[in-house]
Order: structure tokens, then sequence, then C-alpha cells
């Protein structure tokens, strides 16, 4: 019960920042990112100078966005700007933490745009795009999903894309016919 108390005042919380400060509901903040990223994926762009095909739409993701959220915050509250939180967590940390696992899928990705200063979801997209490094990120078509959040003009956009086993490799997996194997230094279990 009391996980279900505070994770109802985080999101209410983050109803209210976002109300606040874009005088918008969460549902259109996650629309007008939706919106805008889905745009460009759709026809493809030049980041930096290579060129990144179109690629398949991202959805929304409520882990990814409360992993941003906490980031955003983090950052805030303890002020610098970097990928890295000030306690030694990375990115990765973050998003599993927030529920965003690798368990039980047959693939994994992530990664994370940061920003900050800036006033409005048309100007962080913008700096994001003309940024090679953020615009490949938006460009990856190994993300599927994302979750983006503000706190006191700290931006943090948080990617994941997961992909499950078929329902064939699910059987055989299930039968001890099929087997994972762990890549050596990935660091998953």
């Amino acid at each position: 019960m009391r996980k279900l108390i505070a994770k109802t005042t985080f999101t209410l919380g983050v109803l209210l920042i976002f109300g606040n400060v874009y005088g918008q509901s969460a549902s259109q903040f996650k629309s007008d990112f939706l919106y805008r990223i889905n745009l460009i994926r759709e026809k493809g762009c030049n980041c930096g100078v290579k060129f990144m095909p179109p690629a398949p739409p991202l959805t929304w993701n409520n882990k990814l966005q409360d992993a941003a959220m906490g980031h955003a915050k983090d950052m805030a509250r303890k002020n610098y700007f970097d990928h890295t939180s000030k306690d030694g967590r990375s990115m990765e940390d973050r998003i599993v933490f927030a529920g965003y696992t690798f368990k039980g899928f047959k693939s994994f990705a992530i990664g994370e745009n940061i920003a900050s200063g800036q006033t409005s979801i048309a100007e962080v997209m913008d700096g994001w795009f003309k940024s090679e490094g953020h615009c490949k990120n938006l460009m990856n078509p190994d993300f599927k999903e994302v979750g983006v959040a503000m706190y006191k003009n700290y931006w943090v956009q948080d990617f994941g894309g997961r992909q499950s086993f078929s329902a064939e490799q699910q059987r055989l997996i299930k039968s001890g016919r099929y087997r994972m194997v762990q890549e050596k230094g990935s660091g998953h279990d």
C-alpha cells in the first residue's frame, strides 16, 4: 500500500509540474513530444553529415518517464549536468531501477538525451535534432519507447527498446531445448 501511495503521489507531482510549467496536461505534454519525434522519424533526417533513414514511431513508456524525472530532479537539486548521477549511478542504473528491465527479453537497448535551460518542447527538440549524438538517439531504430521529463529547466529523454522472444522461442526455452547464453562482459544476468 505504501508503494502505491508513493507512486500515486509521484504521478500527481509529475502532473502538477507539467500543468504548471506548460499550461497543458500531462497527456498533451506526451502527445506533443511524440508528435515532434515521430514526425522526423517518419521522414528520416541528417544527424550531422550522416543521413538517418526513417524509423518506426516511438511509443510513450511511463517507466522511462519516471527514470527521466528522477534524473532531472536530481540534477536540479544537486546543481550538475551529466549522464552520471552525483552518486555514481549510470543511465542504465536509473532506467532499470525505475522498472524498465531486460530480463525475459531477447534484446535490450537504452539511451538518454539531456538538456538544460530550454523553455519549451520545441526549443529542446530543435536543440536535440541539431546535435549529432542526440539526433542519432532520436533516430535509432532499436529504440521503440521513450519517456521525457522536465524539472526546473532540466530536460531528460530516456529511450528504450526491448524485443520479446517469439512464441516458438518461448516454447523452446520452457522445454529446455533452447538456452540463453550471456555474452561475456555484457553485465546482464
